[in-house]
């Protein structure tokens, strides 16, 4: 209970009832068939980002190791 608690305080402190109320908004916008395909494409950006992030990460050890190798390769 506690970690929702925290997560509707970052969110603003939003009630249930308004949350309720955005969900319904957002439904009656889009219709129950295009919500999936936007949870999809949702989805499909995130894992984007993170596989991004793992590219970055992975090279900028890559960069770490060669440095590494030229300083010992001057000793």
């Amino acid at each position: 209970m506690t970690t929702t608690m925290t997560t509707l305080n970052f969110i603003g402190g939003l009630g249930l009832s308004e949350v309720l109320v955005i969900a319904l908004v957002v439904l009656l916008f889009f219709g129950g068939k295009k919500i999936p395909e936007l949870m999809k494409g949702l989805g499909k950006g995130v894992r984007s980002f993170k596989d991004g992030m793992k590219e970055v990460k992975s090279g900028l050890d890559d960069d770490d190791k060669e440095e590494t190798k030229t300083e010992e390769e001057k000793k």
